[in-house]
């Protein structure tokens, strides 16, 4: 059913920072979504539903039933189905506004995809559950002078930050190094999902005001809440660090994928193997696993319980990157790729 904008968005429009030009404004606007967990679909439905033109969602997972608690676009037949988040969430959006394109992308987010995945939009939302993506991005808008915004919510705690290079400060002027020690994550301290739909909310309305012009009322800080404890602080974040080796030095590691590890992913005892440009069929890996233990797959992924690998459980994606439940040793997760699709 297609609306006319001035019905569909009749509300928004009424909002003075909005107004008719406004909404034209984010009618042509582009951005790219790092992540589509919890804060990434609260994040992707509220753009969609503001009329954003088009948006590209990038995320490396798939729906389970433990997401429904907190991750808005998906259902009961998504995590049936074990559907990849991106896909989901696009199906999910076209559903309550097919006006807009939206580009699910179920890959990773890694130095080789990055020019193509975030190349050609002029903002760029980070949803992601890790530093070392974070950093990535960083580096990428960085160097090409993208603006983004970095959110993250965990137990009852939001935080985000807008960077805008050349004017305020990176993520890495803030954070030099990604926290070290036992850091909090939703699979050791869980996630409220009032704590997402703030963090997401606050990034939503910052990214407006990016897409619609509204430059002299975007926020300068690094806003931090408590929703348990009700704290909350701003530290400024208007100025570089003048020892910042991304946006003084120009140093961009990431980018060049110095140190990437296998990353453990948020909410479960998993390892990812990346493993690029190695097609897999279904259909014939699906064969080859049959007799080591219980397999299924649909056109989007091929999940593989091994009979003899204990509580393990494999979740592998058509240009071969795999997701190995059960554990957090890199050396097992590799090893158990190794055996069962190859090395």
């Amino acid at each position: 059913m297609k609306l006319p904008p001035e019905e569909r968005y009749s509300r928004q429009i009424l909002f003075r920072g909005v107004g008719p030009e406004g909404q034209r404004k984010l009618g042509q606007a582009r951005v790219a979504l790092v992540g589509c967990g919890a804060t990434g679909s609260a994040l992707a439905a509220m753009l969609a539903r503001a009329g954003v033109g088009k948006l590209r969602i990038i995320d490396r997972d798939y729906v389970e039933a433990s997401n429904l608690q907190r991750q808005s676009l998906f259902d009961e037949s998504d995590a049936e189905s074990s559907m990849p988040k991106a896909l989901a969430a696009a199906r999910a959006i076209a559903r309550f506004n097919s006006d807009i394109q939206v580009d699910g992308q179920a890959t990773d987010l890694t130095p080789e995809n990055v020019d193509e995945m975030l190349g050609d939009f002029p903002l760029l939302l980070d949803a992601t559950d890790n530093f070392e993506t974070r950093y990535l991005i960083n580096d990428y808008a960085v160097k090409h002078h993208v603006p983004w915004i970095y959110t993250a919510a965990v137990g009852a705690y939001a935080v985000t930050m807008n960077i805008i290079p050349g004017e305020t400060a990176c993520l890495s002027c803030v954070f030099p190094q990604a926290p070290q020690g036992m850091v909090e994550t939703c699979d050791t301290s869980g996630i409220l999902a009032p704590a997402v739909n703030l963090a997401a909310s606050v990034a939503g309305i910052e990214a407006m005001k990016f897409l619609t012009g509204a430059r002299e009322r975007i926020r300068t800080t690094l806003l931090s809440f408590d929703l348990w404890t009700n704290d909350h602080a701003e530290i400024s974040a208007a100025r570089q660090n003048p020892e910042c080796r991304t946006c003084v030095r120009g140093e961009f590691p990431h980018l060049a994928g110095e140190g990437r590890p296998h990353i453990t992913l948020c909410g479960r005892n998993s390892v990812q193997i990346h493993e690029q440009h190695r097609p897999i069929k279904f259909s014939e890996l699906e064969m080859k696993l049959k007799p080591h233990g219980k397999v299924k797959h649909n056109d989007f992924i091929l999940k593989f319980w091994p009979a003899t690998a204990g509580e393990h459980e494999m979740t592998l994606f058509p240009d071969g990157r795999a997701i190995i439940k059960g554990t957090t040793d890199t050396a097992v997760a590799r090893s158990l790729y190794a055996r069962f699709v190859g090395s």
